[in-house]
């Protein structure tokens, strides 16, 4: 299990302030769902997470700063799924997935047979056997959603960055990727942080949660702590009510001016 602390992150860009002054700290095995309405800063903490965007402030792996490692090094602790990534639409859906073991690959070498095994597990563990040679131009926009979940889970990383991986997805998948995502924590000792934007998804998954507003952290807890009428409110502008679902979990729902 891998703890992940992040600590007064910033990102600027085009001289504009997007992110200012976040700090987490996710125990080993735990899973931080990070909300907020549109252009709150969401995808952009994670793209700085990952590595993909410059940022100011401190981000730990186990206390291993992460800016100071080599890309390949840094993909071997943290796998980051986008939410639209640009797929090549000739690549097959095994090809694609097994992208993932690349930092694992020695340079200029091939994928060996531990490769293929771990890419053709998580394909069938995503049901997407069926579809490893088919081409990803020819997938509807759900299982090209979880064809990109595949290819960050082959990275075998300790840390799971999931940009909203529920879109697109249909009710049934929805669940289906959400499940595998928390038995995957559990079993494996993953620690998870996703975008969410079903307040309610996000509720019932994750142990601890993240409300952002305008690149700032509003609030953050446990999801009861969270999801609260006064909190969704004001950064939502949204008229809800807030129940107590199955396990003490919240659930939201949408009222009627």
């Amino acid at each position: 299990m891998s703890r992940l602390a992040v600590s007064d992150l910033s990102v600027v860009l085009d001289r504009r302030t997007v992110l200012s002054g976040v700090g987490l700290d996710i125990g080993g095995g735990g899973w931080l769902a990070v909300i907020g309405a549109n252009g709150a800063g969401k995808s952009t903490l994670l793209r700085a997470l990952a590595g993909v965007l410059p940022c100011a402030g401190e981000v730990l792996v186990d206390d291993v700063p992460i800016r100071r490692l080599r890309p390949r090094d840094r993909a071997r602790l943290l796998a980051y799924a986008p939410q639209s990534p640009a797929l090549p639409v000739d690549m097959t859906v095994f090809d694609y997935a097994l992208l993932g073991r690349t930092p694992y690959i020695p340079y200029l070498g091939r994928e060996g047979r531990r490769d293929r095994e771990v890419t053709a597990s998580v394909l069938e563990r995503l049901d997407l056997s069926p579809f490893a040679t088919r081409r990803l131009g020819h997938l509807s926009g759900g299982e090209r959603q979880r064809v990109v979940l595949a290819r960050a889970l082959t990275q075998q990383a300790p840390v799971l960055l999931l940009d909203e991986p529920t879109t697109a997805l249909d009710l049934g998948h929805q669940q289906q990727v959400l499940e595998l995502v928390d038995r995957l924590r559990l079993a494996d000792g993953l620690t998870v942080v996703t975008t969410l934007h079903d307040l309610s998804l996000a509720g019932q998954y994750a142990d601890s949660m993240m409300l952002l507003s305008g690149g700032r952290m509003a609030a953050s807890g446990t999801p009861a702590e969270v999801l609260t009428g006064e909190l969704i409110g004001e950064h939502f502008e949204a008229r809800v009510r807030v129940a107590t679902g199955p396990g003490g979990r919240p659930e939201v729902h949408l009222e009627r001016p």
